[in-house]
């Protein structure tokens, strides 16, 4: 976060050319922010900010937070997610507070991919920034909204499911079309059904429960 206060300026050669000062984050007002979509979170513990002789603040403060996101997974498991992440104040209407972004969506974005893992069940493909003015009870608040886009990497769950299932169904029409006799297509068909129940069963485990339609794989 960076804001200016005109009230707290100095000259450096008056103070032994200190142009810098670290202080509390209690010490001066600070604009105070809320995530909306944050259900669980750690707060930060580096309560300090950066006070510069022409009154700029600087405060850097790390979050780690746990957000809520509605899941669309009727393409399981070739989804891409959308998830938001919103900033605002509700504390200060828009005619006193405005929240900008300092870098341009696509600074973010690089700086976003040098974080984030790149081996993981998911890949981080795009991120947008909208800046609008939410109206509550008549009153507008700034409001900075992250767009954070994600595409699932779907090799594990074709491994482990979709070709086995294929492998399945292509063996039950082998041998209900092939000259074997009706009690050796009967066993085989038995073993099939065991093969696709224990397949049902790994498939209800790895499947994300969402309340919207069922995904396809499933169905």
């Amino acid at each position: 976060q960076e804001w200016q206060n005109p009230f707290a300026t100095w000259d450096p050669r008056d103070f032994c050319n200190i142009s810098e000062i670290v202080l509390p984050m209690d010490t001066y007002w600070s604009p105070p922010i809320f995530i909306m979509e944050r259900v669980n979170g750690q707060n930060p513990e580096l309560n300090y900010m950066v006070l510069m002789h022409n009154g700029s603040f600087n405060s850097t403060r790390p979050y780690q937070v746990t957000l809520t996101c509605s899941l669309i997974i009727l393409k399981f498991p070739f989804d891409t997610q959308t998830c938001n992440l919103s900033i605002a104040s509700f504390l200060y209407p828009v005619t006193e507070l405005v929240m900008k972004t300092r870098r341009t969506p696509a600074e973010n974005m690089k700086d976003s991919q040098s974080f984030f893992l790149t081996d993981g069940e998911w890949k981080f493909t795009n991120l947008s920034i909208i800046e609008f003015t939410e109206m509550v009870d008549d009153k507008g608040f700034s409001v900075v909204t992250y767009v954070i886009s994600m595409e699932r990497r779907p090799t594990l769950y074709i491994l482990n499911l979709i070709l086995p299932t294929c492998a399945l169904y292509l063996l039950d029409m082998a041998v209900l079309f092939g000259p074997s006799s009706l009690e050796e297509k009967i066993n085989f068909q038995i073993a099939i059904i065991l093969g696709s129940s224990m397949l049902a069963v790994i498939l209800n485990n790895s499947l994300p429960t969402s309340s919207n339609k069922p995904p396809i794989i499933g169905t």
